[in-house]
């Protein structure tokens, strides 16, 4: 079982940038990808993110791409969110996820999950 704990979220304007950080731990490491995740009050968790460890392969959704950036240090076992021009559809708790699956829009193949960093975005 992999431990994922994130961290650097807070409360921001619109337009400022924040970088989330998802550190990974444990006995054994066997995800393929990891991703990033949000959810707001009343809505459903969305996919934002990730990024494939071996390769370093990114995806994004459409709703975040041109302004965030996933990327990896693999020696840290860390993979970071860097959020820029932020707005307050950002706002919602994030959760960083490790898959075992070979498909990155494989929900159900993300086995690993944080505990979530919350992000405010205020007007």
């Amino acid at each position: 079982q992999v431990q994922l704990v994130e961290s650097g979220g807070g409360l921001v304007q619109a337009g400022a940038s924040l970088r989330l950080s998802c550190a990974a731990s444990g006995r054994t490491f066997s995800a393929s990808f990891m991703g990033w995740f949000r959810q707001a009050p009343g809505k459903e968790r969305e996919f934002v993110a990730a990024i494939s460890w071996s390769g370093g392969s990114t995806y994004y959704a459409d709703s975040v791409k041109g302004r965030f950036t996933v990327s990896r240090d693999n020696a840290k076992n860390t993979v970071y969110l860097q959020m820029n021009s932020l707005k307050p559809e950002d706002a919602a708790v994030y959760y960083c996820a490790g898959s075992i699956s070979g498909s990155v829009y494989f929900i159900p193949g993300y086995r690993y999950w944080g505990q979530g960093t919350q992000v405010t975005v205020s007007s």
